[in-house]
């Protein structure tokens, strides 16, 4: 079956497995030319696995992958030439500066001296990095070191860029700007794919989400529709004094379904309760609270976030190790 026109990433079936640890188990998704796709999964997920699946880093056991138009298995060269990929540690010589690195890459992607120099000084002025494109990378701070190397990657404009957890360990600034850099990406009508332990990162950017566990996708959508999965709007609701709670429960009265009211323990300091009608759910809950004179130290009107999706659908937090995760030996990082 062709690749369809509008997608750029097709994953049909994909089975990868190391010995007796299997890192994914019948994979697939499609990402659609020029948008953002967040991936997402608890550590052991299988995330990294498939991201080098698709760049022709690992064959896959079964199962059919194409990355603009190519089979990563059947025509991993021509996969190579139409993609850019950036891991979690900048792949940077230290003793060169960065004017220096994306020369050197534009060289070994082919390019003559004069225009790799052309596209260095291009690439620097896209990436606010023209006066410091001179100095040693060393000196450079985790941002910028991550902007030298994606800038690298897009010396010859790839069709699709993987970043796998492109901002583990920078300050939140810097996160900031390489979130700037793939909106840039996507501006310019490249597909990215986006793995991230970073909920609001996925939130932010992506058009769609695919959701990973135990080597299989198990929810997609929009961020939008992930989080309707765990049902819509809430309140939040704080009184002054936590042993009013069961009187803030008593004045919500058929506000609080009995399910919520079950959750109630000694021990509790909120209430969430269903906001289906939003403000006026609120409004409604705002209006009871005071005729029972109790006072509050918070009330929100709240959404559910990515975090609960997360929980919701793998049922542990997202910085927790799941199973799925390849053998050390092996050398991979089966995230």
């Amino acid at each position: 079956m062709p690749l369809s026109e509008d997608a750029a990433v097709l994953v049909e079936d994909v089975h990868k497995s190391f010995d007796d640890v299997h890192a994914l188990r019948g994979i697939s998704f499609t990402a659609p030319r020029g948008t953002v796709l967040g991936i997402l999964g608890p550590n052991g997920a299988g995330k990294t696995t498939m991201v080098k699946v698709l760049a022709t880093l690992l064959k896959p056991d079964s199962g059919r992958a194409q990355v603009a138009g190519h089979d990563v298995a059947t025509n991993a060269p021509a996969v190579r030439r139409s993609i850019m990929m950036t891991g979690q540690y900048a792949a940077l010589d230290d003793t060169l500066s960065g004017r220096e690195n994306i020369e050197l890459f534009g060289r070994l992607m082919g390019l003559d001296k004069k225009a790799s120099k052309a596209r260095a000084h291009a690439l620097l002025e896209e990436f606010d990095l023209a006066d410091t494109g001179r100095r040693p990378v060393r000196g450079y701070s985790g941002g910028m070191r991550r902007r030298i190397d994606i800038a690298c990657g897009l010396v010859v404009r790839p069709q699709v860029v993987f970043l796998d957890e492109p901002t583990t360990g920078l300050d939140p600034r810097s996160r900031q700007g390489v979130w700037s850099l793939v909106q840039a990406l996507k501006a310019q009508g490249i597909t990215v794919l986006l793995t991230t332990q970073y909920l609001e990162e996925a939130d932010v950017l992506s058009d769609n989400i695919i959701v990973i566990d135990k080597g299989t996708v198990i929810a997609e959508g929009t961020s939008d529709e992930l989080k309707a999965r765990t049902g819509g709007s809430y309140c939040e609701v704080v009184p002054l004094d936590p042993s009013q709670l069961r009187r803030v429960a008593d004045a919500l009265g058929e506000l609080l379904p009995p399910a919520n009211r079950a959750e109630i323990a000694p021990d509790s300091v909120r209430l969430s309760v269903p906001a289906p009608g939003g403000a006026a759910t609120l409004s409604e809950i705002l209006r009871r609270i005071d005729a029972a004179g109790i006072d509050l130290a918070d009330i929100a009107l709240r959404r559910p976030s990515l975090d609960d999706v997360f929980l919701t659908l793998t049922g542990h937090s997202h910085s927790t190790d799941g199973a799925g995760a390849a053998p050390a030996d092996t050398g991979v990082d089966a995230r």
